[in-house]
């Protein structure tokens, strides 16, 4: 008699913003806001995942006011694959300011690229937000 295999379950979608975590128990919190982000860098990579679900409602709830956009230009043909956080300068619990310097890979017509920044952050009415960044060319 044949044993019948009990299926796997399914994969648990790992979060792009590359932490060992399913997305919803990670950036998917925040992007609900089930979660503020307690760390600069916690907000970048919670930025990248959004760029990268193209969730254009965090993105600009998480961006300051004075530099933030009417809106987000997501280009279709752009797919963010990985972030790599290469430095990060303050941006912890007990600061107003702080930066991260990361590199964030993406596919674009086949062909793959990175983006090189260093992001600036401050508190705005006690949240971490995106001020500006510093893209290197």
């Amino acid at each position: 008699m044949a044993r019948r295999r009990t299926p796997a379950p399914p994969a648990v979608q790992d979060c792009p913003c590359g932490l060992p975590t399913a997305y919803a128990d990670c950036c998917g919190r925040l992007h609900r806001g089930e979660a503020a982000a307690g760390s600069a860098e916690q907000l970048m990579r919670s930025r990248f995942s959004a760029f990268a679900v193209r969730d254009e409602p965090y993105l600009l709830r998480s961006w300051h006011p004075d530099t933030r956009p009417a809106a987000v230009d997501f280009d279709p043909s752009l797919r963010w694959e990985r972030l790599e956080i290469l430095g990060s300068d303050e941006g912890g619990p007990f600061h107003t300011e702080g930066s991260v310097e990361f590199r964030a890979h993406y596919r674009q017509g086949g062909r793959a690229g990175a983006m090189h920044e260093d992001s600036r952050f401050v508190r705005h009415e006690g949240e971490w937000v995106y001020l500006d960044g510093r893209v290197d060319p």
